[in-house]
C-alpha cells in the first residue's frame, strides 16, 4: 500500500464519519460507538493470530488488510490521518528495536 493509498483511504474513512449508517458500513462502525470499533480490532487482530498459524498467505493477507482498515477506522474516528502512523515508523527507521521500546518504557 503506497503512502497516496493510504491517505486517499484516510480520507474517505473521515469523510465517513458523517454518512447515514444505513448506506456506508464504516458510518454504521462509527454509529455504533468506539467500542464497537475497538471490538472489531480485536476480532481482526484474533483471525490475524489464526492466518499466521495456518500457513495460508493469502487468508493473512486478507487478514492483516483487516485489521490495518479497522485500525485506520478507529484512527480516522479520532482525527489522525494514516500519514502520523507513517511518519512514526519513518522516525523509527534505522534505529534499534531494541532501544525504540526501551525509549517507550521510559516515558
Amino acid at each position: 500500500m503506497t503512502d497516496d493509498m493510504l491517505q486517499q483511504l484516510g480520507r474517505l474513512l473521515a469523510e465517513r464519519r458523517n454518512a447515514d449508517p444505513a448506506s456506508s458500513y464504516v458510518a454504521s462502525l462509527y454509529a455504533a460507538g468506539e467500542d464497537a470499533i475497538l471490538k472489531k480490532i480485536g476480532e481482526e487482530a484474533a483471525e490475524v493470530l489464526l492466518a499466521g498459524k495456518s500457513g495460508d498467505a493469502a487468508a493473512l493477507v486478507n487478514e492483516v488488510a483487516d485489521l490495518w482498515f479497522h485500525s485506520l477506522v478507529l484512527l480516522a474516528g479520532r482525527g489522525i490521518g494514516p500519514q502520523a502512523v507513517l511518519d512514526e515508523l519513518r522516525r523509527r527507521q534505522g534505529r534499534s528495536g531494541l532501544d525504540e521500546k526501551a525509549a517507550r518504557l521510559r516515558k
